[in-house]
């Protein structure tokens, strides 16, 4: 902690040294601000990158609510601690992370382009080209794209191409996928993380992150809807073809059961919060009516002034609240017209994720298939920091490391195609790859 609050004070060195390939991802969410410390070693020949775990940092979220930052000063303070305790345990001063973004209500579009190609060979600077002309078509104004990538081409009305280099044809057409957020907020969460001595190396939107963390390829493939149940959002992402396809951001979360249990049990939030986390359950037992639970009350400075109520009063508080949110689920999909798309598979992650019964009651509600992601493919993820609750940290890490999508800069667009997709043609697609970028 001295290395980070020591740079606040004036010096220009952290207590760590600074070192290379190094990835920092910050997930400043509205029930905690995580940080990751992974190191990467870039490895393109399999399409993937090994990350290893070097620090993990979380502390109790402030400052933020419903993903979107209310108090700047108790946020970056939040930031700052969390960030500490992920330099303290990997011994390393980070210089720069990747952040997650559910704020500044996420909408989705896709945007398809045509250009003419005259004939020729399809190389590079067409699919350039093609994605400049897509950029134009996405309006700035007071909004700012969070996430852009190629769905797929089509060459003079052949779609469903992953890859035209070294096609042939004469008009060339992309279907991009963009996601936009609101600037204000992004722009309040910039400043939160550049407080504390931190560059934003990029920005990531949330259900993009989850969903790399928790989803296998397979999934993304066929169509698959993860859902990040958050403590004051829910994110929902749809995949299929391996892109993102629908990003959008609920704003109801965990905390809200928790404020419903603190009211109707007029309790205090702490205690609400722990009866969530020992007994909350969304599923009726024969024995909740005789499991009976002693509850305080909020207010009273007697010991003695608690009530006595069974456990079947906590389910009948917990269950209306979850499938009022899976219902919300079903409502944005059935509006964004994607529910036949996204298949017949749900992925929930997310510390909310983890009540008992989630599962079961979003798989009544959306008529779906229902399982739990938690973060895979990362080593030395401790076993505390390997749950559900931390997928969106876990993602930004892989996103960071593999370079999967396009990646968001200043206001641009890298024209690179996903790393996977060259990876399907072996040796000959890598040494593509070297000639087209470098």
């Amino acid at each position: 902690m001295i290395g980070r609050f020591g740079k606040r004070f004036g010096s220009d060195k952290g207590l760590y040294p600074v070192k290379p390939g190094i990835i920092g991802a910050l997930d400043v969410g509205s029930t905690k601000v995580a940080c990751f410390i992974v190191k990467a070693d870039n490895s393109r020949i399999s399409g993937q990158s090994n990350l290893r775990v070097l620090g993990i940092g979380h502390q109790v979220s402030r400052g933020v609510r419903a993903g979107t930052v209310v108090d700047m000063d108790a946020a970056e303070e939040a930031i700052r601690a969390a960030v500490e305790q992920a330099e303290d345990m990997a011994g390393i001063t980070l210089r720069d992370a990747i952040i997650g973004i559910s704020c500044g209500q996420p909408t989705t579009r896709t945007i398809r382009v045509e250009v003419s190609i005259a004939g020729h060979e399809v190389g590079a600077q067409d699919l350039r080209q093609a994605h400049q002309h897509g950029r134009e078509q996405i309006a700035s104004g007071d909004r700012e794209v969070v996430y852009c990538a190629p769905g797929s081409y089509s060459i003079d009305g052949s779609r469903g191409i992953r890859d035209p280099r070294g096609m042939y044809g004469d008009r060339l057409g992309v279907s991009m996928h963009v996601v936009t957020a609101a600037q204000s907020p992004i722009r309040n969460l910039e400043t939160c993380v550049q407080r504390c001595h931190l560059d934003v190396a990029g920005k990531v939107v949330v259900p993009y992150a989850s969903g790399l963390a928790s989803l296998v390829a397979d999934e993304m493939d066929l169509g698959v809807t993860v859902l990040d149940m958050g403590g004051g959002t829910t994110s929902i992402g749809v995949f299929f073809d391996g892109n993102l396809i629908m990003a959008d951001v609920l704003p109801i979360g965990g905390n809200h059961i928790t404020m419903d249990l603190a009211r109707g049990l007029s309790t205090t939030l702490a205690h609400a919060e722990r009866m969530k986390t020992l007994y909350g359950s969304a599923l009726s037992s024969p024995t909740d009516a005789q499991e009976i639970m002693t509850i305080p009350q909020v207010g009273e400075d007697d010991p003695d002034a608690v009530s006595h109520l069974p456990r079947s009063v906590l389910t009948g508080i917990i269950t209306p609240r979850l499938e009022e949110t899976f219902e919300l689920v079903r409502d944005r999909l059935q509006e964004s017209g994607l529910e036949s798309i996204a298949g017949r598979r749900v992925v929930l992650t997310g510390g909310a994720s983890q009540l008992n019964g989630a599962r079961e009651i979003a798989a009544r509600i959306l008529s779906k298939q229902v399982r739990l992601g938690r973060p895979a493919r990362i080593a030395g993820l401790a076993e505390a920091a390997g749950g559900a609750a931390f997928s969106t940290c876990a993602g930004l890490a892989q996103w960071a490391a593999s370079r999967t999508n396009e990646l968001i800069e200043d206001g641009e667009v890298e024209d690179v195609l996903p790393v996977r997709a060259y990876g399907t043609y072996g040796f000959a697609g890598i040494t593509r790859w070297f000639r087209d970028n470098f």
